[in-house]
């Protein structure tokens, strides 16, 4: 797998025609979730969208659909205010044809996905479409090959995979990090400067993909047969907007 992210499968980059071809293909859409957040000094603030952005672009080339652009917010915005706006956004994009609509969050806290989950609940509830709500690594899957983290091994060696010219270890310099999330550091795991890397970035990315791909497939195929095809007879001003 290479760290190149296809503008074809980003729907902020596609002309309409591109868009109906994706979805009458596979009608899934992902809608990456993040925040602007410190990740140490050497990641870039948004890294937790831009994180999981890039997972869902290797997703949808490797396996199929159509990607949103991240959506920046967090468990710290008032709850019904937020799974409001998101279920406004669901419905929106089921108007526009979906079946399945995968939300990955990158800030990787269970209360950002019960959020997804319950924006999506009533938008779902006709079984018309479905979805779901994933980190791009779930804790059950963690390994020596793959993990999550805060701005240390794994989150460092995502980055340097998908933005290395955003990544400054030097940043970090040489005396020993503050443990668990500690001040002046505020990173959480294993140190990056010894741990992480490009390689190590890939390994986790490709986990990562194939899971979220066959969860993709797996919420298709659980909807019944007449609701598994795109839902408009195509994406024009007779039949859809915007989202």
């Amino acid at each position: 797998m290479d760290s190149s992210l296809s503008e074809s499968v980003q729907m902020q980059f596609m002309r309409p025609g591109q868009l109906e071809t994706a979805a009458r293909a596979f009608p899934v859409v992902y809608v990456p979730f993040g925040l602007i957040e410190w990740h140490g000094r050497h990641l870039p603030l948004g890294n937790d969208a831009m994180k999981a952005h890039a997972f869902l672009v290797k997703v949808a080339e490797a396996y199929g659909g159509v990607v949103y652009p991240p959506v920046y917010f967090h468990a710290g915005f008032g709850r019904q205010l937020m799974v409001s706006l998101l279920t406004t956004l669901f419905g929106q994009l089921k108007k526009t044809g979906f079946r399945v609509i995968l939300g990955i969050s990158g800030h990787n806290v269970r209360e950002q996905l019960d959020m997804i989950l319950e924006g999506l609940q009533p938008v779902s509830a006709d079984r018309t479409i479905t979805g779901g709500a994933m980190f791009e690594v779930m804790p059950d899957d963690f390994s020596e090959e793959c993990g999550g983290d805060h701005a240390a091994k794994w989150e460092t060696s995502n980055m340097m995979f998908f933005y290395p010219h955003l990544v400054d270890l030097a940043a970090l310099g040489t005396k020993p990090l503050a443990p668990d999330m500690k001040p002046p550091d505020g990173i959480g795991g294993l140190d990056p400067r010894e741990h992480a890397s490009a390689e190590v970035g890939r390994k986790n990315v490709e986990h990562g993909v194939r899971a979220i791909g066959e969860k993709a497939r797996e919420l298709l195929l659980s909807l019944p047969e007449e609701h598994r095809a795109f839902a408009l007879p195509g994406i024009s001003p007779d039949h859809w907007w915007c989202i």
